[in-house]
Formats: C-alpha cells, structure tokens, sequence
C-alpha cells in the first residue's frame, strides 16, 4: 500500500470538515473491511483516510423509533445487527439475510453504513432494504438529507453520495403483518458473493393454511447482483399484485422478471443464466416467504 494520513475525528463536524468535495484520494472510512482491500489490491491509493470510529456519541446503535421505525447507526456493525433481538423480532428477513453475509470476521468489522455507501452490486443488504422500503439519512455540509436505498446506489461502485457527505443512519418502516424473503444463489460456498440475490416483500389474504391460493395485495421485488445495481422489477410486481400465489401466477411474474431485466453477465454467471435464474428464484423466494422461512 502507498503511505498515507489518517484523521481521527471526535465529533460528524469535524470528519465533514476534513472530507474534501474535489479530493478523490480523501476517503472516509468506517469498518474499512472493503476499503483495505482495495488499498491492498491497488485499486485505492488514498492520500488520507477520515476514520468515523472515534466521533464522540458515536454513530452506532440500534433502536425502535415512535412511529414503529427501525433506526440503525451507520457505525453498527452487521454482526450487531444480525444479533439484535428487536430486529429478529420485527425484521427477522435482516437476520436471515446477515447469516451469509461473508463471514462472521467480516460481520465483526464491517458497518452497515459503509456496506451501503461502498455500491457493490453484488451486496446483500441493498435489495433487502430496498424492498422493505427503507431509506438513508446523509449528513453534508449544507445539512441533511433523506435518500432511499433503492436510490442509493447509481451504478458499479458509485452512489449519489458527494465526497462530502456521509450516510448516519439506516431507517426501516415496521414489517407489520407483511411476509419478506431473500435468496441468493452461489457459485461456491453459502457465504460468498451472489450471482444473483432475489429479495420480495408481501402483503397478502386469504389462505391462512398453505401458500398457494393467498391473494397478493401488495408485492415489493428487488433484485441484486444480476445488474449493476439493486433494481426493482416492476413487471414482476404488477404480475404478482391481485393474483393468487398458485404456480401459474408465479410462473407469469417470473417471466416478467427475465424479460425486464438488463442483467450484466460475469465471471459468476452469464448473461442468460441469471436470466434464468430470476425466473427460479423468484418462485422460490416468494415461497419462502409465503412460508416465513427466507
């Protein structure tokens, strides 16, 4: 790695003031578990890194809001999150989703505001929380903002993000009584990278004993990892949304997801077959969560 500063500020003041608009090589840093992999590979060669770890009050913590909200500080790590019995509560597809995601060193380290803020396609957080309708705050120099996270990300390692502004929290809207899931499918091992990661969220009535003749009122599906960002698959939603989860309703929504798709083929899959695999996984995650184990 090349030599450079690191800054260590004790209050979101200080580390907006140290962040440069015009300076690429100014990075702030939060778990560092991507970031120092890059520096090591010789992708990012940072004059100064802004560490979050020591800002006084932290960034960090978990708790409920009035309205029902989930609010998670940007400096909480995903192994917290994963941890946190008010999330396996009332977000139990969050907990699901963090049990492969990487691995438990990763998870230790990693924040969840850096795992938003990074922009790789391949992660698992953005389409879950995309689905679930959540959104971000960012802090800048002119104040504070409110973005979704399916907003968030506008291509390969990029997001709307200035270079001098940093995400402080993560808010979730109450699951209530809807159903979510998220699989992805992997090349080697249930931890890795997906080639693709299908994420539903559902409102549904009807059919309180089995899966296949509830009514969907409300369907929210994003997919991960097959384009270049998360993407939500309209066509798949208005297929879903009034029908009843029978094979043929299912086989129509998957359809809609692979004719929509602008997927991006890579050393994980090509082209053709994450189209086929939207096809598959999506009957299969709206299973899972009809049947709450996604």
């Amino acid at each position: 790695m090349t030599p450079f500063d690191l800054a260590e500020p004790r209050t979101l003041r200080e580390a907006l003031a140290l962040l440069d608009p015009s300076d690429a090589t100014v990075r702030p840093i939060s778990g560092g578990t991507a970031v120092m992999l890059m520096m090591k590979a010789g992708v990012l060669r940072p004059r100064r890194l802004v560490s979050l770890r020591a800002i006084d009050g932290g960034l960090a913590g978990i708790g409920l809001e009035p309205n029902g909200e989930l609010r998670v500080g940007a400096m909480t790590t995903l192994a917290d999150l994963e941890r946190a019995e008010v999330v396996r509560r009332g977000w139990p597809v969050i907990a699901r989703t963090l049990r492969t995601l990487s691995n438990v060193r990763v998870r230790n380290v990693a924040t969840i505001g850096g795992h938003l803020a990074h922009g790789d396609p391949h992660q698992d957080l953005p389409p879950v929380l995309s689905a679930l309708g959540a959104r971000v705050t960012i802090a800048g120099p002119k104040g504070e903002r409110t973005v979704p996270v399916e907003g968030l990300s506008t291509g390969y390692y990029e997001t709307v993000l200035a270079r001098d502004e940093l995400v402080t929290a993560v808010i979730v809207p109450p699951l209530g009584k809807k159903r979510a899931a998220y699989l992805k499918c992997t090349t080697r091992s249930a931890d890795d990278w997906p080639a693709l990661g299908m994420a539903v969220v559902l409102e549904t009535e009807g059919d309180a004993h089995g899966t296949a003749n509830a009514v969907v009122r409300t369907a929210s599906v994003v997919i991960g990892a097959a384009t270049d960002r998360p993407t939500r698959l309209a066509a798949a939603e208005g297929a879903l949304r009034g029908g009843r989860t029978d094979d043929a309703t299912l086989a129509r929504a998957g359809d809609a997801a692979a004719d929509e798709l602008a997927v991006v083929g890579d050393t994980r899959g090509s082209a053709a077959y994450k189209r086929q695999l939207a096809r598959v996984y999506l009957r299969r995650a709206v299973r899972a969560a009809l049947g709450g184990k996604g």
